[in-house]
């Protein structure tokens, strides 16, 4: 007996299509040449049906980005706040390179033009992101791996911050020397002073 198609299966299907295919041109063509046109070809789906789920091709990189940046939705927490730190940056590092063909880097520039655009990636990727990495610091404060009054949003500054700063200005992305280095100071900075011993 034959069974019906499930409208939900094949939208699933067609969405998972969509955004691998997404990623895919973005690898190979950059951010700037992809367009709706080539993600329909590459997807088998129509222009309709991508436009009908998402606004532009910003939308659907922006859903694809959340999908993939599964380390920052759900921070580690093995104990060894430096090691944690380290994945986390290092998975934004992996979604800022290479620059030129980035998705990431790509709905970042193109937000600076589009306040719709922007303000999905704000709501939906970054505060989200930005909540849980705050509880990880508040986790480490109790610990008392963190001084009880360190602020908590320098702390996010002084360590994303230069990787921002560095994609902006073409620098490069850290290398893992670099990137242990900026932990280290940044945790020296937060960390509170070993109390001396009694005499």
């Amino acid at each position: 007996m034959s069974r019906e198609p499930n409208p939900a299966r094949r939208r699933e299907s067609s969405r998972r299509a969509i955004l691998t295919a997404t990623g895919d041109l973005c690898g190979e063509i950059g951010y700037g040449r992809l367009t709706i046109e080539a993600i329909a070809a590459r997807a088998g789906a129509s222009k309709k049906t991508i436009y009908r789920w998402w606004p532009s091709k910003g939308a659907v990189v922006l859903e694809l980005l959340d999908e993939i940046a599964t380390v920052a939705a759900a921070p580690p927490d093995t104990g060894d706040l430096a090691a944690d730190l380290h994945s986390m940056l290092t998975e934004v590092i992996g979604l800022l390179t290479p620059p030129h063909n980035s998705p990431g880097t790509g709905v970042i520039a193109e937000a600076l033009q589009d306040p719709n655009l922007a303000r999905d990636l704000r709501e939906r990727i970054i505060r989200p992101r930005i909540a849980t990495f705050k509880e990880r610091l508040r986790r480490a404060q109790e610990a008392g791996q963190l001084h009880p009054d360190a602020d908590l949003d320098v702390a996010l500054d002084l360590l994303y911050g230069p990787l921002y700063h560095r994609m902006a200005l073409h620098l490069g992305m850290p290398d893992p020397a670099y990137l242990h280095s900026l932990i280290t100071h940044v945790l020296r900075a937060l960390t509170p002073p070993t109390s001396s011993a009694p005499h």
